[in-house]
């Protein structure tokens, strides 16, 4: 289930709640080479944690195989309908002749004058009407064609299963479904249809083809290797279901206006179809990834750290809730997405190696640190930990004292507070500083600070 998929979900799950309507999940798992078991309940896994509900089923195609022959059947007794008797291989052939001659391949050019009676060993194939059609889509608007994009096509194959073009035909009208909302793939197919609907004497849904999602660069259709992601991988990152349904719900849809965070409830109320664009959707992972710190702020800590367990450093187990919550505290402002979490927290669990932070020291990430040695950080460092030995380690005092040293030390933020960090955190970085030595308590952070300047006087 990836995202172009799921955005086709949500929004026909958006019009029909918008219409006080029922969205119907049918799995449509008529083509038994490319069936997976597991398959039915991953779509169900993804719409679930969306929250994307549905009123009825699953239905399954593959338990309605009588529906599907008998509405077979009356296409045969209206003389629409006949048994194809080529083989593969004879198919092969006629197609290999018709790029020969560099014209199209259609089937009904093919059709033979005295067609076997069907028995079911054979597919059945649709005996299409061409014709010119123009009708019209709900996001595309007056579409139209000629008749040479009509052709057969096998409704029945020789496995007893239905193909898509047919079924979904039939499932559609038994199930009174209003408004067929797919991708763009599809939009050629739509004339086979119309013929189809014709023949069956089926008045056609409202159709809406909604463009490709496209790339990060917007140059091709969005595909694994532009990083498209499975829905479930999303959950598995620490995304919130709010901030994936918030992206999936404008990637090709807007309401007019600048708005770009919108509840669910929002969205129900403001979409509609005809404000999805015509042009390609392109896909912005780190627009995701902003809408997904921003539901992360928006939590309150009770319920953001509900959300978070099984995403702390596996050193975290040991440790108190109440500590845990207060780390959460200090880092739900930077947080984009829950796997960040041992990175942010670790050093909260395990003093770091010294190493590590010697490492930092030589190559810091902090600007202002890099013309700075061993014999520069080590006294600024001495005096931070004498201030500190008065401090009583609440956020206040440790933020006027630090900053009163500052002014006696006569130097910058970026360089002391850069030092100090590196010396408790070993991380690249951290959280706010005085909140950090708060939640670290003052005998982790002088015992830290005091090996670090040990090892900085070797």
């Amino acid at each position: 289930m990836h995202v172009g998929g799921v955005r086709t979900a949500l929004f026909a799950w958006l019009v029909a709640q918008q219409a006080s309507g029922k969205f119907i999940l049918r799995i449509e798992d008529t083509d038994r080479t490319r069936h997976v078991e597991e398959s039915e309940q991953h779509i169900q896994d993804c719409l679930k944690w969306l929250g994307i509900d549905w009123d009825e089923g699953p239905f399954r195609q593959s338990e309605r195989l009588d529906i599907y022959r008998e509405w077979a059947n009356k296409l045969l007794a209206s003389g629409r309908a006949y048994a194809d008797p080529y083989s593969p291989q004879q198919l092969d052939g006629l197609r290999k002749e018709a790029a020969s001659q560099k014209r199209p391949f259609l089937f009904r050019n093919h059709r033979p004058e005295n067609p076997p009676a069907w028995d079911g060993s054979q597919p059945l194939r649709f005996k299409s009407e061409p014709k010119a059609y123009s009708w019209h889509d709900e996001v595309m608007g007056n579409l139209s064609t000629g008749p040479e994009v009509v052709d057969d096509f096998i409704v029945l194959k020789s496995d007893g299963f239905p193909t898509y073009n047919f079924a979904h035909i039939i499932d559609d009208h038994l199930m009174e479904i209003s408004h067929v909302i797919r991708s763009q793939e599809f939009l050629a197919s739509i004339p086979k249809f119309l013929n189809l609907y014709e023949a069956l004497e089926i008045a056609p849904p409202k159709f809406a083809t909604l463009p490709f999602v496209m790339s990060p660069d917007g140059n091709k259709k969005l595909s694994k290797r532009d990083g498209a992601k499975d829905v479930m991988d999303y959950k598995n990152d620490g995304y919130l279901p709010e901030a994936v349904i918030n992206l999936l719900g404008t990637l090709g849809w807007n309401d007019g206006t600048t708005q770009e965070i919108f509840s669910v409830d929002e969205l129900i109320k403001k979409f509609s179809l005809d404000r999805v664009q015509k042009g390609g959707a392109q896909f912005d992972e780190q627009r995701l990834v902003w809408l997904n710190g921003h539901y992360i702020r928006e939590l309150p800590l009770g319920g953001l750290i509900q959300k978070v367990d099984g995403f702390w450093p596996a050193e975290a187990k040991e440790s108190d809730e109440n500590y845990r919550k207060e780390i959460l505290g200090l880092v739900q402002e930077r947080l984009k997405h829950f796997s960040e979490l041992p990175e942010l927290t670790s050093f909260f669990f395990t003093e770091p190696a010294i190493e590590k932070i010697l490492n930092l020291y030589k190559d810091p990430v902090d600007k202002q640190l890099k013309n700075f040695g061993s014999a520069d950080i080590k006294p600024l460092l001495e005096a931070t930990a004498k201030e500190l030995e008065a401090s009583d380690f609440s956020s206040d005092d440790l933020q006027n004292r630090l900053n009163n040293l500052l002014e006696g030390l006569v130097t910058k933020p970026g360089i002391l507070f850069a030092a100090l960090r590196i010396a408790v955190t070993g991380a690249k970085a951290s959280p706010e500083l005085f909140g950090t030595l708060h939640v670290l308590g003052k005998e982790k952070s002088l015992d830290r600070l005091q090996k670090t300047i040990a090892a900085l006087a070797v």
